[in-house]
């Protein structure tokens, strides 16, 4: 008898459903309101409500509820699935390119026939990705807490990928230390640069209610381990990313009184109410003086529509700017340590401030002298985030500096009475600042075509580039503790001045107009005493009005007059008038008022003469 071998039967087709969707329709099949309720009232005039049920005991359900929990059951089934972050990745770039070190024993893989195919890993697996990473053969790299452990990934001088780390914190989790542990992993010593880290978040506004608690127990974590909160934040957050610190609590607080009075453009207080179920306006229909806290009202925003939580957060997030901006303007915004990076740094003078009885330390008053590299935003990476040729962007140009910029919205801001403030940033080579639309209207920026934009812009490029600034500051090192009260309360910045070659100061900033009181008020037997080019460039760079040492009480201030800035004296005397005007100032008479001003060229002369 011929023996003969049945062929094979064909490959099945790989059909492997990875997403979690079951888990979505057993919750809604098992959740979801069908059944209906009856509504009584209680003994004490309260409307009630309780399941309903027939004449044997059986729940009575609601063929609407029945029917909406059945639709609704029918189209999550028929969406397609989701790839998860790391498949997509690894989908869109090819196994060739990207270096996973996670704790996947098998994943799914598109094979070079465009098939799926199921591959297994080894624990070894992980070794050989991350040297494959490390030596350049691949340039990506996705790691997770579990892939994450005992291993390095920065840009090692003894590694063949040196290129800079851009580090993507994709899924941030709410464990402080475990972030912390996963951004250490691409910023350890002996590298060549220094990564680059970006938080991803979603257009869901709701969602940075998670980037927030991230932001907070960050910086508590640095605070706790270090004493300095940039140890633990990596300046990787702005101010405004914390939805929890007092900016933010006053900000919801005025929040609740504008949609009390109905100045919100976003929600009314009845549909808010209804919503959220959180309670405003009490039975006598005045504002309760308990209202929610910010930590409760965020895990509601959260529960609505995506379109109404974004508009409820852009009004909010409009007044929480509003007020950080305002503290940073007013010198009181608290950044924790800030670190700055100078080629180099010398010592002009160091004076001695207080020696502790008991323990012998010193606390020092530094004047330093600082240079920095300036590093301007090059045309090509300026294109690459805004573009030149749009209806958002407008190239413009100072007409009294004849320096450009890029005019790019900006989010509004919210004024205490609900007045929304239409904002632009303007993009700089060197710097980016807002400014108001009102603003905007009264500056001497005018539009100008983006050829000549192209232009001028390379040009204060290639000058940023070719140069140095050079800045003069005020440093208090040592002990700082027992003067603490005595360093100027309107200006709190802790700094730490880091020069290339190594060398390091940490201490508190004191602006220049503020040493002599700051002097006088430890009783040092010698004021310290500013140089008439200081006080020029201090009261045209603050706005700050400073005294002139001398018999007569002379304050120098910066005016704005016809549009330009001026410097003016004021607590001169009538009667040597005269004399003023010999030393080099000079008068103008304006609304029937003789005001004397100083000439901005020259001024550190004329100044010297007056002091």
């Amino acid at each position: 008898m011929e023996n003969r071998r049945k062929p094979a039967p064909p490959a099945a087709t790989l059909d492997i459903n990875c997403d979690c969707k079951e888990y979505v329709i057993d919750y809604l099949a098992k959740s979801f309101p069908v059944r209906l309720m009856a509504v009584f009232t209680d003994e004490n005039g309260n409307p009630r409500s309780e399941p309903m049920s027939d004449a044997h005991g059986a729940p009575v359900h609601c063929r609407t509820a029945l029917a909406a929990r059945d639709r609704m059951i029918e189209q999550l089934c028929a969406l397609p699935p989701i790839a998860t972050a790391l498949d997509a990745i690894i989908e869109r770039f090819g196994v060739d390119q990207v270096a996973e070190v996670t704790g996947r024993t098998r994943r799914l893989i598109v094979g070079r026939d465009g098939r799926q195919k199921l591959q297994s890993r080894s624990p070894r697996a992980n070794v050989a990705e991350t040297q494959a990473f490390m030596d350049g053969a691949k340039r990506i790299l996705v790691f997770s807490d579990a892939g994450g452990t005992g291993r390095s990934y920065h840009a090692d001088l003894t590694a063949k990928n040196q290129a800079r780390r851009v580090h993507f914190l994709l899924e941030p989790g709410w464990r402080a230390d475990a972030a912390i542990q996963g951004l250490g992993r691409t910023n350890r010593t002996n590298q060549a640069s220094a990564p680059l880290f970006r938080p991803v978040t979603t257009d869901v506004r709701g969602e940075r209610r998670f980037i927030s608690t991230i932001a907070r127990r960050l910086d508590s974590l640095g605070a706790l381990t270090r004493g300095q909160r940039q140890t633990g934040g990596q300046n990787l957050f702005d101010p405004a990313d914390n939805l929890e610190s007092i900016y933010a609590k006053e900000a919801l607080h005025r929040w609740f009184g504008l949609l009390f009075t109905g100045k919100l453009e976003a929600v009314s207080l009845g549909r808010f109410q209804e919503l959220t179920g959180l309670r405003i306006e009490g039975a006598d229909g005045s504002m309760v003086d308990d209202l929610p806290s910010i930590q409760r009202w965020l895990n509601r925003i959260l529960a609505l529509p995506i379109a109404l939580q974004n508009a409820i957060f852009d009004e909010f997030m409009g007044l929480v700017e509003a007020r950080i901006d305002a503290a940073r303007q007013a010198g009181t915004l608290d950044l924790g340590l800030e670190t700055i990076a100078v080629e180099d740094f010398a010592v002009l003078s160091d004076t001695l401030l207080r020696t502790d009885p008991a323990s012998g330390a010193t606390t020092h008053l530094l004047e330093l002298e600082i240079a920095r590299a300036l590093k301007p935003l090059t045309l090509k990476r300026l294109e690459e985030i805004h573009g030149l040729t749009g209806q958002r962007q407008r190239p413009v140009r100072n007409a009294r500096s004849g320096r450009v910029a890029l005019l790019v919205p900006a989010r509004s801001i919210l004024a205490d009475d609900g007045t929304r403030v239409s904002r632009f940033e303007l993009l700089r080579p060197l710097k980016r600042t807002h400014i108001t639309e009102d603003q905007l209207a009264e500056s001497s920026w005018e539009a100008i075509s983006v050829d000549v934009f192209r232009e001028a812009w390379a040009t204060e490029v290639e000058e940023a580039r070719s140069s140095h600034k050079r800045e003069r500051l005020y440093l208090a090192t040592g002990l700082l503790l027992p003067v603490w009260d005595k360093l100027p309360s309107d200006f709190v910045r802790v700094s730490r001045i880091s020069a290339a070659d190594g060398r390091s100061l940490l201490g508190r900033e004191v602006p220049v107009h503020c040493v002599p009181e700051l002097c006088r008020a430890l009783g040092l037997e010698r004021e310290q005493t500013l140089s008439a080019d200081d006080i020029v460039q201090t009261v045209l760079a603050t706005g700050r009005a400073m005294e002139l040492a001398g018999r007569e009480k002379l304050l120098v201030k910066r005016s704005l007059v016809n549009g330009s800035q001026r410097l003016e004296l004021t607590g001169w005397s009538a009667a040597r008038l005269d004399w003023y005007k010999a030393q080099g100032c000079f008068t103008e008479i304006i609304r029937y008022q003789t005001r004397l001003f100083v000439p901005i060229e020259g001024a550190a002369s004329v100044i010297a003469r007056l002091a």
